[in-house]
């Protein structure tokens, strides 16, 4: 008997997905295993494997848009077998052999299977590509499929693409940038290195850019895209045209969904906004510490630090660790903390899980992890959902205070501003010293929480800022 292959739910907030692409060719022999096609949900593109073998017949593609979780949109069939008759998702395979031209041997169980709709699921044969590469390619104005894949398979990769558009231009640009070359020195995250070292960035040079900054992925891909750029750009002629015309694009699921959330929150939500500045010398001199003594490599970034601390003070003010539920206020026991990322797709939010209670070292590992998922856009859906409490940055781009917006159905949600050194009167010697300040902006529901807990709770964050040995120990 034939095995659907159904729309999976790749998370449990899924209800619908959207096929990408079928990574197989109807008529194809598909072993358990098998990458059988991409599936795009609310929030991720997730790569779906075949649990069973058989000969591939496909039902639905990408011209089907959203499709319900559980619908059948493949079959694979045992050597041999035919596909039943008046199933609707199956296209008729009668109508060659009533014709008389249809073909003979192996080609005709494969011309039964695929049916008449062959021609229509027909593809190039090439490998292929991640989403993370095919959005890179679309970005960099290239044909993915000109790359060499070095992932398994001969899968094509984000870096493949990268490296071909070195080749097709950049290369002299990124010559500029220099040969690799690592250096413990250097203040870079462990996913930065990682990618500036896949494509042959010089982080000690990319360091220079930046004096005194941690590098960080989104930093990397600011020099690849400068570079490609400008070869694109001194390559091109100039045709004396001024201007250029405008480009459409349909909203992707995840812009969708971000829109919708959004309006939904400021539409809904009676928000607040307070902000306070807090003294965070103390915690930039212990991470520096940190980096300086660390054997591991392994070493907290401040979205973990701040994580942590926020953790702990939540614990303390169990009214901001909140949701509404109709008519009902949940008090979650746990803190779940989301961590607002800025990816190629679009805002993200990768969840923390059970904050409280894991050491630094774990909250790193996790992080590091979860964060290149996310930014690769292969976090799976759970990953990006069930979080109590949202914390977004924007000190990387040099924002002090903003009003961030309620990821619902929380009931607030902590902005982070840059680290800025600043001229103060230290309260102790009553004499103006250099200290680092950091900008935090709380926004919360004013339905779930009074203005006056909500103060406490920013205060408390403030206090474990500026002594970090209260929730280190």
């Amino acid at each position: 008997m034939a095995h659907e292959v159904v729309m999976p739910q790749l998370g449990l907030s899924m209800d619908s997905g959207r096929i990408i692409q079928w990574l197989k060719r109807p008529g194809d022999r598909v072993e358990a295993g098998d990458l059988l096609l991409e599936v795009e949900s609310d929030k991720a593109t997730i790569e779906v494997e075949a649990v069973e073998s058989g000969i591939l017949h496909i039902a639905l593609g990408p011209e089907d848009g959203d499709i319900p979780v559980g619908e059948v949109i493949a079959y694979l069939f045992a050597d041999g077998e035919k596909p039943p008759v008046g199933d609707r998702h199956m296209i008729s395979a009668t109508t060659a052999s009533a014709s008389g031209t249809a073909p003979a041997g192996p080609a005709a169980a494969s011309a039964e299977i695929a049916g008449d709709g062959a021609e229509k699921w027909t593809r190039p044969n090439r490998p292929p590509s991640s989403p993370a590469a095919r959005r890179q390619a679309e970005k960099l104005g290239i044909d993915w499929r000109m790359a060499t894949g070095t992932g398994p398979g001969g899968r094509i990769k984000e870096r493949d693409v990268i490296q071909l558009a070195a080749s097709l231009g950049a290369a002299p640009a990124l010559a500029k940038v220099g040969t690799v070359a690592t250096t413990e020195k250097v203040p870079i995250s462990p996913v930065a290195r990682r990618f500036a070292e896949s494509v042959g960035l010089d982080i000690n040079e990319l360091a220079r850019r930046y004096p005194g900054k941690r590098l960080e992925r989104v930093d990397v891909e600011q020099a690849i895209r400068e570079a490609i750029s400008g070869a694109k750009m001194s390559a091109r002629p100039t045709d004396g045209v001024a201007g250029s015309p405008a480009h459409r694009q349909p909203m992707s699921r995840l812009r969708r969904l971000v829109a919708d959330r959004m309006a939904h929150s400021a539409h809904t939500n009676a928000t607040v906004t307070l902000t306070t500045e807090a003294d965070a010398t103390e915690m930039v001199r212990i991470r520096e510490g940190w980096k300086a003594d660390s054997q591991t490599g392994v070493v907290p970034s401040y979205s973990v630090l701040l994580a942590r601390l926020v953790a702990k003070a939540l614990l303390k003010h169990p009214d901001l660790n909140a949701s509404l539920d109709g008519d009902e206020i949940v008090y979650w026991e746990t803190v779940n903390i989301g961590i607002a990322v800025d990816t190629e797709r679009g805002l993200v939010v990768p969840v923390i899980r059970d904050v409280q209670k894991k050491s630094i070292h774990e909250l790193t590992l996790e992080m590091d992890e979860l964060m290149s998922r996310a930014l690769e856009g292969e976090a799976l859906p759970d990953e990006l959902t069930g979080s109590t409490f949202t914390i977004t940055n924007l000190g990387v781009y040099d924002i002090d205070a903003f009003t961030p917006i309620i990821n619902p159905p929380e009931c607030a949600v902590l902005g982070i501003g840059r680290l800025m050194d600043k001229w103060v009167v230290t309260v102790t010697k009553r004499e103006p010293a250099i200290r680092t300040i950091l900008t935090l902006s709380l926004t919360f529901d004013h339905r779930l929480v009074d203005g006056a807990p909500a103060a406490r709770f920013l205060q408390r964050v403030k206090q474990l800022v500026e002594q970090p040995y209260l929730w280190l120990m």
